[in-house]
């Protein structure tokens, strides 16, 4: 990550150059496409793309492998019903992960107007990205995927092809959570499957043959334990970060700015960043 250079208030009238927004190349791409944040990123459009497809192909499993041809209606419409709650709740949290602006900054407001409408005391100090033109709060990073400067930036994600930041970062802890549930949901379900064939005939068990039911078992197997781990570690992660008030930037840069006025309640920071406020329900996508 780049530093970016400060510019102090009494330097604008020796340089008012530096401010002018043609200075800066804008960036072609990504932004709002009409109302709608949507990064236009190849390697993150296809990361979200296989999302969908594993969480799409663990749903296929779960339901013509294992629960469809089981004899146990009660089993198979209880783990069907929790199943899917939990997989439509990750998918729709997925997208409002993705086409959810995470706190990008106007681009082009550095200008010496706007400075001079800042009403800055002698001394005080204004932060300008020369990449995207912007006055930078304080927290804020500049993506070069996303090609703007996010306030609170945690991290760019691939797999939501967004930035996690400042509005955002609820429905990134929502989505690895129900990634979390619906992974160990799947390897229980894989589990007790594979008991019930051993116990019975083959045959029996599933509406495919057996070799393509051990291959398709195999690899929902392999998919949930691989992401149960990934999602649980990027989950704790994201809690961690809440609590901390500390950005993963920050926690590799060991960044010195100063903390929001919860740092020393993290039930409130919590809360704050989830959406819970005044005694409010927390949605759960």
């Amino acid at each position: 990550m780049m530093l970016i250079p400060t510019h102090h208030f009494r330097d604008i009238e020796r340089k008012p150059e530096y401010l002018q927004p043609e200075k800066c190349a804008p960036p072609p791409f990504p932004g709002p496409v009409g109302t709608m944040w949507f990064i236009r990123d190849g390697c993150g459009i296809a990361c979200a793309i296989v999302t969908w497809f594993l969480v799409l192909y663990a749903e296929f499993v779960v339901l013509f492998v294992m629960l469809i041809p089981s004899r146990d209606y009660a089993y198979s419409i209880i783990n069907g019903i929790v199943f899917n709650l939990l997989a439509f709740l990750a998918l729709a949290s997925h997208c409002r992960a993705m086409l959810t602006d995470p706190g990008a900054v106007p681009k082009g407001n550095a200008t010496k107007e706007f400075i001079e409408s800042l009403q800055l005391k002698p001394g005080q100090v204004v932060y300008k990205c020369p990449k995207c033109c912007s006055i930078k709060p304080d927290r804020a990073h500049h993506c070069s995927v996303c090609k703007r400067c996010i306030r609170k930036m945690d991290h760019h994600c691939p797999w939501v092809n967004n930035c996690v930041g400042e509005n955002n970062q609820k429905y990134f802890v929502l989505f690895t959570m129900y990634i979390a549930l619906i992974s160990l949901h799947a390897l229980i379900m894989v589990g007790f499957h594979f008991l019930h064939c051993f116990e019975e005939d083959w045959t029996k068990c599933s509406s495919f043959s057996p070799p393509t039911t051990v291959i398709l078992l195999i690899l929902l197997c392999f998919e949930a334990l691989l992401f149960l781990i990934f999602t649980s570690v990027m989950f704790g992660t994201q809690v961690h970060s809440i609590c901390t008030d500390e950005t993963g930037i920050e926690r590799l840069q060991r960044s010195k700015q100063p903390r929001s006025k919860f740092h020393d309640d993290s039930t409130k920071k919590c809360c704050l960043t989830l959406g819970i406020q005044d005694g409010k329900y927390m949605r759960v996508y």
